[in-house]
């Protein structure tokens, strides 16, 4: 938990996916919304309602509704790997916030950093693992 110059509380939590990295802030007694960059989750994400779903998810599998304020900072990958990290980072901080929401959290996956990246290309190949292709003659 720390304290701003507001006076007000929040629970930090930070998570990565692919190459996106997520900084969130959870601020109890909130009215639910949900900050990314300086605009709504909804906007930011656009008609993806699969994005805020992923997003959404540590607070159904805790059944928490729209009882807390959220502020999220992500920079790096694309809009998929990015709502991967704000939901690693929002489960992290609702473990922060409740250490007894951790075996739930963990049940569903959330807390795991998923290891999945960019293979990188190779020397001699055209992509990671496509080689040119072969000619006898």
């Amino acid at each position: 938990m720390t304290d701003t110059n507001k006076g007000e509380y929040y629970y930090y939590g930070m998570g990565r996916r692919k190459t996106s990295v997520a900084r969130v802030r959870v601020f109890p007694n909130g009215d639910g919304s949900i900050t990314v960059n300086g605009r709504t989750a909804q906007n930011y994400f656009g008609q993806r309602d699969a994005h805020m779903a992923t997003i959404a998810a540590p607070f159904r599998v805790l059944d928490l509704g729209n009882k807390f304020t959220v502020t999220v900072r992500v920079v790096g990958g694309g809009t998929s790997g990015q709502a991967g990290a704000i939901r690693h980072a929002l489960a992290r901080a609702l473990v922060r916030m409740d250490p007894d929401a951790k075996h739930p959290l963990r049940r569903a996956g959330y807390l795991t950093r998923d290891p999945r990246m960019k293979e990188r290309k190779k020397p001699g190949l055209k992509r990671a693992r496509k080689a040119p292709q072969y000619t006898k003659r």
